[in-house]
């Protein structure tokens, strides 16, 4: 769907012009762009978070560097192992909040295919020459599908056009995709 295609609503006062087929592809415009403007909207203060934890982060390696400088005297030593227990409390702290963008960039990753489909879906429902033919729809259902990054995806695809029940999916999809979640050392954004 064109995003500059401009598609007015007419539900509340139709005519014979009047088009379910028009009506839905607006409401799934409309649900494309809240989901690209809380995408967009969250970008900016994952930004923040990202500046404030890389911050952080150096901040950690200056005081580690601080703490290896103390004198070896026993005051002093007490000190560094007060320094460095600290720093790991708040080193694994990082680490935590580093795993939480790994979650957010694949929401984010997802969201995006959410939207992709949804605009797919919407020009072949506002194409009639393509909405009757069972080849376009098998065609934009492969579209999808190789968008897809995650195995998580891909089990949920298929298992839905295979017929399973969303609660049945979603369960097939935790059963068998672990591999989509984040351990404490693989840390891997997208």
């Amino acid at each position: 769907m064109d995003k500059n295609v401009k598609i007015k609503s007419t539900a509340a006062t139709p005519d014979l012009d009047w088009s379910q087929v028009r009506e839905t592809i607006l409401m799934l415009g409309l649900a494309i762009g809240q989901i690209e403007m809380a995408m967009r909207d969250s970008d900016e203060s994952v930004s923040v978070l990202t500046e404030s934890f890389t911050s952080m982060f150096n901040s950690l390696q200056a005081i580690g560097e601080a703490a290896r400088n103390l004198p070896s005297d026993p005051a002093s030593q007490e000190i560094r192992a007060t320094i460095e227990s600290n720093s790991s409390f708040v080193s694994n702290h990082v680490q935590q909040a580093i795993m939480a963008f790994q979650f957010y960039d694949r929401l984010v990753q997802r969201m995006d295919h959410v939207c992709r489909s949804i605009d797919g879906l919407a020009e072949l429902i506002s194409d009639t020459k393509r909405l009757y033919h069972p080849s376009e729809w098998v065609a934009i259902q492969q579209k999808i599908r190789s968008k897809y990054t995650m195995e998580s995806e891909r089990i949920m695809f298929d298992a839905m056009l295979n017929g399973a029940s969303i609660a049945e999916a979603l369960a097939l999809c935790k059963e068998n995709a672990p591999q989509d979640q984040a351990s404490g050392d693989d840390i891997e954004l997208f």
